[in-house]
């Protein structure tokens, strides 16, 4: 078979070389695994793209991710600025525009449309200019966005903006809540999400998906775009994971949690399931009329 420049080698077995090809094989590639397999697999084929002159954007929830291989790291901490403002964002070009700025409180805060367009029209005026400013109007939206703001809110949008270089790591490693970490994923996600030539890697891609903004992030970093290859790593096999489009590397992991993955991939009982050793993995991904499951030992 004749893979695309884009190829790269993930498994061998019994001197048979296995490939991922994004062209073929589908731009979203989920990893589920236990342990630090999954962190070692996205970094190795981190690695094979730098080789191709892709740029890497990499979501870490665990800090493990080496940060000599990045110009640009985004250290998330609780309770420290990150000058994330999606207002300040959209006014300096980080983000596409300011009706995108605006959107991304509507998904923080639950706002209605009609708040959100409230919001939006005094952004565009100039009579809101921050996320603390909007926190504390006396408009509606203003109200509604308070029952949620805390004081780790107000100090997070604190800050000058992060230049967001070729390559950037995003650093979760440190932050222990959950929501703060939902919010800049969200923003970031909005500000790489038209990025071509990058690969994108989420890890630990379920723990992101838990926060409403985390859900709302993730659509915009999976979306087929020629240029871009995006990998989803998990230790959580979870529905809305198991239910993202796209091919599945299955690492080593409990029978029941592999059978789960199998189940999800539409992979029928018997020889097609074969149980995932340490070391080893299941590469499950379907053409238009056929699904396949290729085994191999891995690379890592």
């Amino acid at each position: 078979m004749k893979y695309s420049k884009l190829a790269v080698k993930i498994l061998e077995y019994e001197g048979r070389e296995i490939y991922y090809d994004p062209v073929y094989h589908g731009r979203n590639l989920k990893i589920f695994g236990i342990d630090n397999d999954p962190t070692k697999v996205i970094e190795y084929i981190g690695d094979r793209f730098v080789e191709k002159e892709y740029e890497l954007v990499f979501f870490d929830t665990r800090g493990k991710y080496p940060k000599e291989k990045f110009d640009t790291i985004v250290k998330i901490e609780d309770n420290k600025p990150t000058g994330l403002d999606p207002i300040k964002m959209a006014k300096e070009d980080i983000l596409n525009d300011l009706y995108t700025a605006a959107t991304i409180i509507q998904t923080i805060y639950g706002l209605d449309r009609s708040l959100t367009d409230k919001l939006y029209s005094d952004i565009l005026t100039g009579k809101i200019k921050s996320v603390p400013e909007a926190a504390v109007s006396k408009e509606k939206y203003g109200e509604v966005i308070r029952e949620t703001y805390t004081t780790l809110d107000e100090v997070f949008f604190k800050g000058e903006a992060p230049e967001l270089g070729k390559s950037i790591l995003v650093d979760f490693g440190s932050a222990h809540s959950i929501t703060l970490v939902g919010m800049a994923f969200l923003i970031l996600a909005a500000a790489v999400r038209d990025r071509r030539n990058s690969l994108i890697a989420i890890d630990d891609a379920a723990v992101l998906f838990y926060t409403t903004p985390g859900s709302a992030a993730i659509p915009l970093l999976i979306q087929p775009m020629r240029g871009r290859v995006t990998l989803l790593g998990t230790r959580y096999v979870v529905e809305n994971l198991l239910n993202t489009p796209g091919p599945t590397l299955v690492l080593y992991n409990d029978p029941d949690m592999q059978s789960m993955i199998y189940e999800a991939n539409g992979v029928p009982q018997g020889a097609m399931r074969k149980h995932v050793l340490k070391g080893e993995g299941a590469f499950v991904w379907r053409t238009t009329q056929t699904l396949e499951v290729e085994f191999g030992k891995l690379l890592i």
